[in-house]
Order: C-alpha cells, then structure tokens, then sequence
C-alpha cells in the first residue's frame, strides 16, 4: 500500500512536517511569541492528520515483522551507495520507510503526544523559538525511528532525539537540569554505542543479492537481518545460539533497556522527568519509553528469535522486579511528578511481562499497554503540570480538598488515576488484562506472573493515597482560591481522557490493527527456538 502528499510519501512528510516547521519558527522574529507557537502547533497538527489518515487506510489483514511484501506504505531507495577499495567491498545505505501493526500504534501515538505537548508549552517564556525548535527536531527523530526499516537509518533518528532532548532538560529545566540532563545523555550514550556495536556486527554478517548487478553485498536492511538464510556461513553472527549472537543480543539488549527503562538502568529516568518541563516530560513517558521496548520487539526478538526464546525467564524476572520496585518507589513518594514518573517505571513492567510470553496474548497487552501508558501518563503528567503551575510546589502533603476548588481538574484526573490503576471499562485494564493473560499461560513464568499482580495491588494503593490527599478532606486555606483548569489545559487533556474511555470499551479499534503483524512475530520467534532446539 503506498500513499503519497504531493508526490512525496507519507511516511516523509510524517517523519520531516515537524524540521519544516523547525525551519519556520527559526525564521520568525523571537518577539513574535504568538506566531513561534502557532507555526508549531500547526506542523504538530498537520503531522496527527496524517498519522490519522494512515491508520484509518492501514490493512489489518496483511502480516508484517518480516515480510517486505507486506510492508505498508512503503518508500525504498539508494540513500548512500559506495564502491570501496577495502576489504569489505561496497556500501551499501537505504533511505527505507514502512509500517506495520507493531509500528502503526506507535506512529499515532507519537504524532499525537507531540501535538498536545506543543499546547502544554504554552507558558514557556524563556527562549521560546529555541525551545520549540528543540521541541519539533525531537519529534522528527522519534517519527523516525518508529517508520524506519534500515538499520542505519533507524540509528540516525535514535541518535538525533538524544541532542533535543538534552537540550530541553538542561535548559528549561528545573533548578537540578544540568545534572538530569547530563545523566540522561550518558546513560542514553551508552546504550547507543553497544547499540551500533551490534548493528556493526549484523552488518557485516548479512549479505543479499543485489537484483541489478547479482553482486553479495552486505546491508542494513532490517528484513533482511531478520531471515537467518541471508546470514553468511562463517560470519560472526552465523548460526544460532552462538557466543557472538548472544554478546550481540546482550549489547542490544542493554541499548534498548536503558531506554525503558529496565531495573537496574532505571535511575536517569526519576531524575530527568522531576527536572523537565510539563511537556518534555509528558514526550519522555508518552513516546520516549516505548521506543526501547519497540526496539526490541523490532530488533531484538526477529533477529535473535532463539535468544529471545532462551532468556524469557530472566525477562519475566526483570518484569517483576520493575512492576513491583516500581510500584513501592512510587508509594514512598511525596513529590508528585517523581510519583508518576516511578509508576512508569512500574506500569513498563507489565509490557515486559507481555514481550517475556511470546504467545499472541502477551505480546497483544505488551504493545496495547505500550499505547495505553502513553496516553494515560501524558495526562497523569499534564496533570501535575497544572497544578504546579498554580502552586509552584510539587508536594503531596501540601494539598488537600482540591475537589472543592477544582472541581473540573478533579474530574479529568480521577479518569487518568483509574485509567492507571487498571479500573475496567478503562483502556489500562485491557493491556494489563492481555499482558498477564498470556504471561499465564506459559508455566515457566507462571510464578513470577502471579507475584507480579501484586503490582497491581500497589498501583491501587499508592494511586488512592495520592487521591486523598491531594484532592479530599478539608481544603487546604492556602490553596482555596486556585483557580480551575483554564482551555487550554483541558484541550490538552480531554482528547487522552476520550482515547482511555474508548479504547477501554471498543479495545478492537486498535487491537485489530496490532493482531496479525504480532502474531507472525510470536511465529517468527518460535520458529527461531525450536530450530536452536533440534541443534545437537
């Protein structure tokens, strides 16, 4: 399926709206503060259009991961073609776009998180265009990264988030920016270095056929690292199970944790999201996370399917430790964004115990809660955005009976609150419901599966506390006169709190788009085990 905007592909024009619009705030006068946010929300906005339009075309019926054929919306050409005199003999780069079920949710999801994050900057006064500047070129690399299918091209958008993003935390952050924003650069650093390490590898151990000349030459194509046939007898990455292969996975596997993040790679994360902005915080948990646990589905399990299938209990383990490590974390909190940000930590866990299933009902409520927790904490964040704009002070202790004084507030928050701790008829029961359903069924983390609910417990716990506080009991005299959450604020958070409510009762409307592509991965995977098992 191809769709193209004036000739050019959609998946361009999604990836690269957002550094037309970078280019339009920089040429505007930095006196004109109206025009600066108004040139971003309308590339943020034009971008969700078409992220609206290739969702409702998508085909639901064709199976993706690593089939080229079944690729939608394609675009394929020679982006860098080299005749080396070296050893290694041509290089060969292409500029490949396309998208699947794994990849579709993630692409609405980020053009969406991106478009409300432009309105949840709304306040920002200091340097405004170098900040909605740094604001649009996060967005290009994180559409990027979700559409791309050649490796090298995948690990450009990968690297280009990583300067905004460093920027926006180190600059407008709060008074400890320099050093979430330092901590945040070198844990994200260290994980793109194993990262390329392991693409260096792949790299070389992959060749194909090139149809015009009939040459071998190695690739980065991702669909092409994903069928073992294409692997060269004799090359690093040759065979299955392997030293190499699993030093490889492992490098991958670190790069794409740190991003989660993954106990024990978690401890940039509280850091960065206390210190940013409302809205850089709202993109770090709504898209930011998910792009480590799409690496892996994207990369590590195709790739390396028989590693994958080997290592599912230490996941689950890992799993566990987020969800319940998570959940304790958040309920020692009094500050609320650190709250929120220790329950994405948690609620990422359950994506985890989904991926460690491998059968089509884990990895269903993996990537639905991928969705799901995108959507609800972006608004859990926004949230805490607004009052502590009003207040100035992130203390649960502090508050009391805002349900009173703000009541309108207190209605879009109790939907994000329930949304979180998996209230059914809401779009987070769903995803957990899958994600531990299939998790169930597979007897060798079944444990560990029943031990991690008591996350669940937690989430209620620490969710209702933070309710009480804050919002019930007698009115706290200082806070008596807050006033309540203006347009704006409520034009950021209506559309998540209608998104919770939908998919919560009609889940199809996006499960459907996911069902095929991830059930030809768990087949992928599978395959990938048993043919490590029937190695002597």
């Amino acid at each position: 399926m191809e769709l193209h905007v004036l000739g050019v592909g959609v998946l361009t024009w999604l990836t690269f709206l957002p550094v037309i619009g970078m280019v339009a705030v920089l040429l505007l006068p930095k006196n004109n503060a109206a025009a600066v946010k108004w040139t971003a929300a309308v590339a943020t906005f034009l971008q969700l259009v078409l992220a609206a339009m290739v969702f409702m075309m998508f085909n639901k019926s064709m199976v993706g991961i690593n089939d080229a054929a079944s690729m939608q919306f394609v675009e394929k050409f020679k982006w860098i073609d080299i005749q080396s005199q070296s050893w290694f003999g041509r290089i060969q780069i292409e500029y490949f776009m396309g998208i699947d079920g794994l990849s579709g949710p993630m692409v609405l999801l980020t053009a969406l998180i991106s478009f409300i994050a432009v309105f949840a900057s709304w306040n920002i006064e200091k340097a405004l265009k170098g900040y909605m500047a740094m604001l649009l070129l996060l967005d290009t690399g994180m559409m990027g990264v979700f559409v791309s299918l050649d490796f090298f091209l995948f690990y450009v958008f990968w690297e280009v988030m990583l300067l905004p993003m460093y920027f926006l935390i180190g600059i407008w952050g709060g008074p400890r920016r320099e050093y979430a924003a330092i901590k945040f650069f070198l844990y994200t650093l260290l994980g793109s270095v194993l990262m390329l390490l392991a693409m260096i590898a792949l790299y070389f151990s992959v060749a194909i056929t090139d149809p015009a000349t009939g040459e071998k030459i190695h690739t980065f194509n991702m669909l092409a690292m994903m069928n073992p046939a294409n692997f060269e007898p004799g090359s690093l990455l040759y065979g299955f199970g392997t030293y190499w292969r699993y030093l490889a996975y492992i490098a991958l596997f670190i790069g794409f944790a740190i991003k989660v993040p993954i106990f024990p790679f978690h401890t940039w994360l509280p850091d960065a999201h206390v210190e940013a902005p409302t809205a850089i915080s709202v993109i770090l948990a709504g898209v930011l996370l998910k792009m480590g646990t799409y690496g892996l589905l994207r990369v590590s399990y195709p790739m390396f399917p028989e590693i994958a299938t080997a290592t599912t209990w230490y996941l689950a383990i890992l799993a566990f430790i987020n969800i319940v490590y998570g959940a304790l974390c958040a309920m020692a909190q009094k500050d609320f964004k650190k709250l929120i940000a220790y329950s994405s930590i948690s609620h990422m866990g359950i994506v985890l115990l989904g991926m460690a299933a491998l059968n089509t009902q884990g990895m269903l409520g993996a990537v639905f809660q991928m969705f799901n927790h995108g959507t609800i904490t972006a608004m859990l964040f926004l949230i805490v955005g607004v009052i502590y704009d009003r207040a100035h002070t992130r203390d649960l202790d502090a508050f009391g009976g805002l349900a009173l004084t703000m009541p309108r507030y207190t209605g879009i928050m109790t939907v994000a609150f329930f949304a979180a701790l998996g209230l059914p008829g809401l779009s987070g029961f769903i995803s957990e419901a899958f994600a531990f359903l299939g998790a169930f069924q597979v007897e060798k983390i079944r444990i560990i599966t029943i031990a991690s609910t008591l996350g669940i417990v937690l989430t209620a716990a620490y969710m209702l506390w933070t309710l009480q506080r804050v919002f019930l009991g007698q009115p706290n005299e200082k806070w008596a006169k807050l006033p309540d959450i203006n347009p704006i604020e409520t034009f950021t958070l209506v559309p998540l709190a209608v998104i919770v409510l939908v998919l919560g009762i009609y889940p199809s409307f996006m499960l459907d788009m996911m069902t095929t592509s991830l059930n030809h991965l768990v087949d992928v995977v599978a395959k990938g085990g048993a043919a490590v098992a029937m190695i002597p």
